[in-house]
């Protein structure tokens, strides 16, 4: 009976993390580094504060853990592939659509690998929509200061990019567009919703009109990386930078290891039916239906960890975690202005850039650097997340004064 109950603790306790050493010496040291290093993880954008605890007690206590899932094929069909969680995927979709501005009768979407799965996917689908729409391969558009994943991926799938130089805080010039645009060619754009280190957000308005001037192009595609804006941005006030029914894009891809907690990569990616119906059909009968996206096989559990955090956290608490983000980087900016050290901010941003302080606070604090002549020459940058805290950011500045 005794070793029943010791048995039964050692499993409790397990879960409920209080099991600190793994018997690995160097991974336990790898972990109290890290742990240490979560608290001032101030230059890179992710959320320190998972709230996935509870999930894994669940994964494990059920014996989750020791099934093999899959979620291959659709998850918008109404026959989902039997071993997947493609249910709770389609679940997440539709939690997702209305935020991003899709009509529910014309969207389809998965969850992705990352953010940089999304944009495969968006570029894909966008070259093959209009190569089906025009019998023309496309020309790529985006700016030079977009995040590196849409150039590789442009490289991958043999598509002729025209980088377009960006002003002095990231953001496309329409001018630049307009000037290089090939007008007997389809346009196949992709707008950056936060560029890697300015926190730019590409001006769709002033970029459509541009494109708007030129009926004669034979055909045009808008994708959207919004890796990490997108995740924040539909639950604040300006909820319209990120919805295709205002900014008219066909597809949007957003990172779920960013803004939304998730603790390895994953991400969303959303388009109209109508492009999805417009790829090639590769119909496997075993699936019950086509495959038309990229991967044959996807992670059945960032789903359900998606679906797990709609559930546990849900529209409201990330609204009041978006707003704080908002809240603390205007506070960061005005903090760093109060002591006349030289900083920076795009509008809608959660990204303050500034000069580059002392190499020992850009190793304390994991800053990301980046260099630019405009601005000075070194600079550094802040991504404020749900930790980073007002209290965080006054030690911050108490340290770098």
């Amino acid at each position: 009976m005794r070793k029943v109950f010791l048995l039964i603790t050692v499993s409790l306790l397990t879960l409920s993390g209080c099991r600190h050493t793994s018997g690995f010496a160097k991974l336990d040291e790898w972990t109290n580094t890290w742990k240490t290093n979560q608290q001032t993880y101030f230059g890179y954008p992710a959320n320190q504060q998972s709230a996935l605890k509870d999930f894994y007690e669940w994964y494990v206590s059920t014996g989750m853990d020791r099934v093999n899932l899959n979620n291959a094929g659709d998850p918008m069909t109404d026959k989902p592939w039997n071993m997947s969680s493609c249910a709770f995927e389609r679940e997440v979709i539709e939690f997702f659509t209305p935020l991003y501005g899709f009509d529910p009768s014309d969207v389809w979407g998965i969850v992705t690998h990352s953010g940089t799965d999304g944009n495969n996917h968006g570029i894909y689908f966008g070259a093959n929509d209009l190569y089906n729409r025009t019998g023309q391969r496309p020309v790529v558009y985006v700016s030079d200061e977009a995040h590196y994943s849409n150039m590789r991926l442009c490289d991958l799938q043999h598509l002729e990019v025209k980088l377009i130089k960006s002003d002095a805080m990231g953001r496309m010039i329409p001018d630049s567009l307009e000037a290089a645009l090939d007008i007997t060619r389809p346009a196949l754009m992709v707008y950056a919703m936060g560029s890697t280190f300015k926190g730019a957000i590409d001006d769709m308005e002033a970029l459509n009109a541009v494109l708007a001037k030129h009926p004669e192009l034979p055909g045009v595609y808008r994708h959207v990386d919004a890796a990490l804006f997108g995740g924040y941005l539909p639950f604040t006030r300006y909820q319209k930078m990120v919805s295709s029914k205002d900014m008219h894009f066909e597809s949007i891809a957003i990172s779920g290891h960013k803004f939304f907690g998730i603790d390895s990569p994953s991400g969303l990616f959303l388009c109209t039916r109508r492009v999805y119906d417009n790829q090639q059909n590769f119909n496997v009968t075993y699936l019950n239906g086509n495959m038309r996206m990229i991967n044959c096989s996807r992670d059945a559990v960032q789903p359900l960890k998606f679906w797990w955090l709609i559930q546990k956290i849900g529209y409201d608490q990330w609204a009041q975690q978006a707003n704080q983000m908002m809240e603390c980087t205007e506070y960061l900016q005005q903090q760093l202005e109060k002591i006349g050290w030289p900083c920076w901010r795009n509008e809608y941003s959660n990204t303050v850039f500034f000069k580059r302080p002392s190499p020992e606070i850009c190793s304390k604090y994991n800053l990301a650097l980046g260099f630019d002549a405009f601005f000075g020459g070194e600079l550094a940058h802040v991504v404020v997340m749900q930790h980073v805290t007002k209290d965080k950011i006054d030690t911050f500045i108490h340290n770098l004064k």
